[in-house]
């Protein structure tokens, strides 16, 4: 079963769940858009007048945004102003800023896709004092979801033209392991990323409109599929709701609105740090 649970939104490429249980969605003109889950109504927090791509949650309630347009990553407060917090390094400003993922300790890995479809992409990791460094440039193949598996050990990447699933080993100093190939997914174009409780890893593709899980064994199984295209429209974005409910969100860039899926596990329970990149940009 899909339902629709806000509507009249501006091409939502990306969604978010905070701490509180607030959905978030993002508009090709850069609108954040705040959702009450419940009754399905949405407001303009506020707005980079640019683009919004992925979307991450902070412990204090602000929503952090990569915006392509404005070649950055940004901080909505909860009064809905917003601050940058980076631009890339000295060595390599950011091209494509595509989605972000906050781990426990504050830092906050984030990917740049570089070009379509000539990639060049990398991971970006921003500490907590705000400093940003080019963290692995080893899934360049237009660098797009992000996911941290439960141990923060490895961080999940989507590699669009790849197109699949690579994975980075985290290294007990921070910094980036080796990467190696998840799943490839010919005939795809994979986007988003999510982990259930029971370690399955969802995948939201723009291209086709589907969903696919990677079980725990390695299969990969398609989920939901939506050959006309209208429930799941370019489903890029997924995030589990909080509370342990057993609901994904998914964000369809080629309509208007959030839909939502039950799933069999709720999702693995996202990082809200309370130590938070500093507005340093670079």
């Amino acid at each position: 079963m899909i339902d629709i649970v806000a509507d009249d939104l501006d091409h939502p490429e990306c969604v978010a769940i905070g701490p509180d249980g607030t959905l978030y969605a993002g508009g090709e003109a850069g609108q954040l858009y705040r959702i009450d889950v419940q009754n399905g109504s949405a407001e303009v927090l506020g707005s980079t007048g640019g683009w919004l791509l992925g979307l991450a949650v902070h412990g204090d309630g602000s929503v952090y945004a990569c915006d392509p347009k404005l070649r950055a990553v940004v901080a909505f407060a909860p009064d809905g102003s917003h601050r940058v917090v980076s631009t890339g390094s000295s060595e390599r400003p950011m091209s494509t800023p595509n989605f972000p993922v906050f781990a426990s300790d504050g830092t906050l890995y984030v990917s740049d896709s570089g070009a379509w479809p000539a990639g060049g992409g990398c991971v970006y990791r921003i500490d907590a004092a705000g400093a940003t460094t080019i963290w692995s440039r080893q899934t360049p193949h237009f660098t797009n979801g992000l996911a941290l598996d439960p141990t923060e050990k490895y961080l999940y990447v989507a590699e669009s033209t790849l197109p699949g699933i690579t994975r980075i080993e985290i290294r007990d100093d921070g910094s980036a392991g080796a990467a190696e190939l998840v799943v490839s997914m010919p005939g795809t174009v994979p986007d988003g990323l999510a982990f259930d409780t029971e370690g399955r890893l969802y995948v939201g593709c723009y291209r086709p409109d589907r969903i696919y899980t990677l079980e725990t064994d390695g299969t990969l199984l398609i989920f939901r599929d939506d050959y006309q295209g209208t429930d799941l429209a370019a489903p890029t974005n997924i995030a589990f709701a909080g509370d342990g409910r057993p609901e994904l969100f998914v964000a369809s860039l080629n309509r208007w609105h959030i839909s939502r899926l039950l799933t069999p596990a709720p999702g693995q329970p996202l990082h809200y740090p309370t130590a938070a990149p500093g507005a340093s940009g670079g």
